[in-house]
């Protein structure tokens, strides 16, 4: 070998090495810079007993690297401003104050839950407000039994209030007042998915309204409350607020009736919890789930949380996807279970432990 060539060889090798570096690099899945990102953990508290389990869990969950805590009471706190409001076995302040004292301990965000506009019955029990004062019914004497065809022509889910009748906000702001002063909270998480009975035919005050100016006003009343009165922070479920078809998600984890038009009429300061549960969309033309929503919201100014359920392989996917999304709006991820558990078994969710890897590794 000449000593020619053998001089070159050093410059050859930089030149190597220079151009590997510079070449693109494949997407991360996770991104390598690191950040502080909430995993979240949202429970159900439907009798005291549900709650004082709650409390004995949070030391698991924590461990887990939980800092967020959705406690939804919905109609099952014992609430002092309107009595005839509380379901049986309600939440006891006392055994909120324990939960308190136990997020505060840990370093957990707790933040209550009611579920507002839709979601006021489920299968054929009807919640206490529209018990009480049915003249707040978005559908008044309608779907006897909460059985039926909705307008859109889906089976009968869930009743709604009327957002438009004069008596709903007084009552309505007395609960989350309430709750944000017994959970000595900084937000509020006000539910708000799944609304399908909207602008009923049957309304005298909705009907032949646009949907979609509806469910502003509803999100924008409590909106004016919750953060513009009270200070806080405002949570809310997000389906509502995407295209079902133009997302591909459909009528359940989106809208087909019109009212995400709304995006683009709240304020931007509500954080979005994002819902989707699936590995496969019928309307997405992809192999597997796609999750564009969480880019929609972030484009249009919103913080997203990210939020599944108890399909880890769509949980994986969702962290991975949503993380990979280049904005500090994103969270982190918040998982979910619909029914009260028994002692101990929170934080062995196989949800929350496969959120719990991915959020942790994303920490750094």
């Amino acid at each position: 070998m000449s000593r020619c060539v053998r001089g070159a060889i050093p410059v050859l090798i930089a030149l190597v090495v220079l151009i590997a570096a510079c070449a693109p690099k494949p997407a991360a899945t996770v991104p390598a810079a690191k950040r502080p990102l909430v995993l979240g953990m949202h429970a159900l508290c439907e009798t005291d007993a549900d709650a004082r389990v709650l409390v004995g869990e949070i030391p698991a969950l924590a461990k887990r690297g939980v800092n967020l805590l959705i406690a939804e009471v919905d109609y099952w706190y014992d609430y002092a401003s309107h009595p005839e409001l509380r379901m049986e076995n309600p939440v006891k302040k006392e055994t909120v104050k324990a939960l308190v004292a136990a997020c505060r301990s840990h370093g957990i965000r707790l933040v209550p839950q009611f579920q507002s506009l839709g979601h006021q019955s489920w299968a054929e029990k009807t919640f206490p407000l529209l018990i009480k004062y049915p003249q707040l019914d978005e559908s008044p004497g309608k779907y006897a039994g909460n059985k039926g065809t909705d307008p859109w022509g889906t089976e009968f889910y869930c009743r709604s209030w009327c957002p438009l009748h004069p008596d709903i906000l007084p009552i309505v702001n007395d609960l989350y007042d309430e709750l944000l002063d017994v959970f000595e909270a900084d937000a509020l998480h006000i539910g708000m998915d799944e609304v399908f009975i909207i602008a009923d035919a049957d309304c005298p005050r909705c009907a032949g309204k646009p949907t979609v100016e509806l469910f502003a006003r509803a999100v924008n009343d409590a909106h004016d409350h919750i953060v513009g009165k009270r200070g806080k922070e405002m949570m809310m479920w997000a389906d509502r607020l995407l295209d079902g078809k133009a997302a591909g998600y459909g009528l359940w984890e989106a809208s087909m009736n019109g009212t995400d038009k709304a995006i683009d009429m709240i304020p931007k300061d509500i954080i979005m919890c994002d819902w989707h549960y699936e590995t496969k969309y019928p309307l997405q033309a992809t192999p597997r789930s796609t999750f564009p929503s969480v880019k929609i919201f972030t484009d249009k100014g919103f913080r997203v949380l990210p939020t599944s359920f108890r399909n880890v392989k769509a949980v994986k996917s969702f962290i991975d996807q949503s993380l990979a999304v280049p904005s500090d709006k994103v969270l982190g991820h918040l998982c979910t279970v619909w029914h009260p558990l028994a002692k101990g078994q929170y934080a062995k969710l196989p949800q929350l432990r496969a959120a719990s890897k991915k959020i942790k590794k994303a920490r750094g």
